[in-house]
């Protein structure tokens, strides 16, 4: 059963930018076939990375090789760092292939939601990457969760979050909930924001975007009829140790840093595209206030 401060998206069918062009039904077949190809390999890869060497290296090829197969052409804007230093990566969350992007740019462990796990094709392959699920359904699991992303983040691992809670069309964004911004203050690494949009012959869109009830094959059958399409990631400067006072204030850079990256405004308390694609959706009610009580894990 849900409860009243699980994030909730807006967005719907009305969001989605008009299709310009779509490619025919073989080619889009023949995309799909290719990607379940690279994820069975990748599962066969995935557990010899202990013994094989240039772990990363092959990671990084697998989702690439992954975003190829569905027409999406990876661009990358400036750099993480990769030099053993724990980090929190945190951007917003438009697609199921933002996770193939993040993971084609750089190898790192990640938390999503649980239903990740059961998802077609990049379900198993991100389960072996080491994912940590979590029931968003579920108050309890959330402090468990803070706990064992600090834990990954003082071993040295870069960990990715959303910290939206949920995907958005990404003509608007949702806000970032300060939660899991606590694994870092705990674990005394960096935030390193991340900015991501979807562009289709140069132009953003939101076609490739998971929203409402929607299930993954609907929304994977029309990403991969895009033709020209481009997932844009780019990587803000990082947010040091002790730079924010708490959670709340981590959390608000960091929504700011990807917001100037995109070029958003923060109007009527919903972060907005300058120059909307697709009409932003309604600001979605706030939740009645926290109990106390609950407040420390979930705030």
């Amino acid at each position: 059963m849900s409860h009243p401060w699980m994030p909730v998206s807006p967005c719907g069918d009305g969001c989605l930018t008009p299709e310009e062009g779509r490619i025919g039904t073989a080619r889009r077949a023949l995309r799909l076939t290719g990607a379940v190809l690279v994820v069975v390999a990748g599962l066969v890869l995935v557990p010899l990375l202990a013994v094989l060497p240039g772990r990363d290296r092959i990671v990084r090829g697998v989702f690439r090789c992954l975003l190829a197969t569905l027409g999406i052409r990876l661009l990358v804007r400036g750099e993480l760092d990769g030099s053993g230093r724990g980090a929190l990566v945190v951007s917003n969350h438009i697609s199921f292939a933002d996770i193939m992007g993040l993971n084609a740019m750089r190898p790192m462990r990640a938390l999503a939601k649980r239903e990740i796990a059961s998802w077609p094709v990049l379900g198993p392959l991100v389960s072996r990457a080491g994912t940590v699920f979590l029931d968003r359904e579920r108050l309890s699991a959330l402090p468990w969760a803070v706990a064992e992303l600090a834990t990954t983040l003082r071993s040295g691992s870069l960990v990715t979050v959303n910290p939206e809670g949920t995907t958005w069309c990404g003509a608007a964004s949702g806000r970032f909930h300060p939660a899991l911004f606590q694994a870092a203050i705990d674990a005394g690494v960096p935030v390193r924001p991340v900015a991501v949009r979807y562009l289709a012959g140069g132009r953003e869109t939101t076609r490739p975007a998971f929203i409402g009830p929607e299930s993954l094959v609907a929304s994977l059958r029309r990403a991969v009829a895009v033709p020209d399409l481009t997932l844009e990631l780019t990587v803000c400067p990082e947010i040091a140790p002790g730079r924010a006072a708490d959670r709340r204030e981590l959390a608000a850079l960091a929504e700011a840093a990807v917001a100037s990256a995109l070029g958003t405004v923060t109007v009527a308390g919903t972060p907005a595209r300058v120059r909307d694609s697709a009409p932003a959706p309604a600001e979605q009610p706030r939740p009645p206030s926290l109990p106390r009580h609950l407040e420390p894990g979930l705030s």
